[in-house]
């Protein structure tokens, strides 16, 4: 028996095994300013989740924006923990904070420049009891051609219960009208 040659044999499907997907949970966009945003009845469906964020702050300052800090499930306590690495165009630096009460996540832009932070929010093995939830974060915002911020940014929950619930809070001030959240669930490869 020969090979199938040319065309007729690269036209023939081959089922593919299957690479994991996002799948569209919820999308919040702001009607009008709100300190913060949360996401519930979160299904344990899912390997991952991720949210991505575009948004605008009502924050007027020179640093160009304000913080987006993430909660589990309604928990305030100080059992959080965050990194970050952020470069202006101009420097670079570092920070930490132990026995926080939030994950540092996202940023938003200032309402000045006229440019929406944007972010995007991968929660690792959100619905694993036998783990410590962990967060990586990619964000940033734009001061109007002037600077800006770009940040990589890394967090724990230090609790094992499964994430049913999420709240994003901007840090100082309000997140502006048209600021919009998505939640992704994302299936693993099988």
């Amino acid at each position: 028996m020969s090979p199938i040659l040319g065309i007729w044999a690269s036209s023939k499907a081959v089922a593919a095994a299957d690479t994991g997907a996002m799948f569209p949970l919820q999308v919040i966009t702001l009607s009008a300013s709100a300190s913060n945003v949360t996401f519930t009845n979160i299904p344990s469906t899912y390997s991952h989740l991720q949210v991505r964020i575009t948004s605008l702050s009502d924050v007027n300052t020179a640093s160009g924006g304000a913080n987006i800090n993430l909660q589990f499930n309604s928990d305030t306590g100080s059992n959080y923990a965050w990194h970050e690495l952020y470069g202006t165009g101009a420097s670079a630096a570092a920070g930490a904070g132990t026995s926080q009460t939030f994950i540092k996540t996202g940023y938003t832009a200032d309402s000045t420049t006229g440019y929406t932070g944007a972010s995007v929010i991968d929660i690792l093995d959100y619905a694993n009891t036998n783990k410590y939830k962990t967060v990586r974060a990619l964000t940033g915002s734009d001061i109007n051609g002037s600077g800006g911020y770009i940040l990589l940014r890394s967090g724990v929950w230090m609790n094992t219960n499964a994430v049913t619930s999420l709240k994003l809070t901007n840090q100082s001030g309000n997140l502006k009208q048209y600021s919009q959240f998505s939640l992704f669930g994302i299936k693993a490869a099988s």
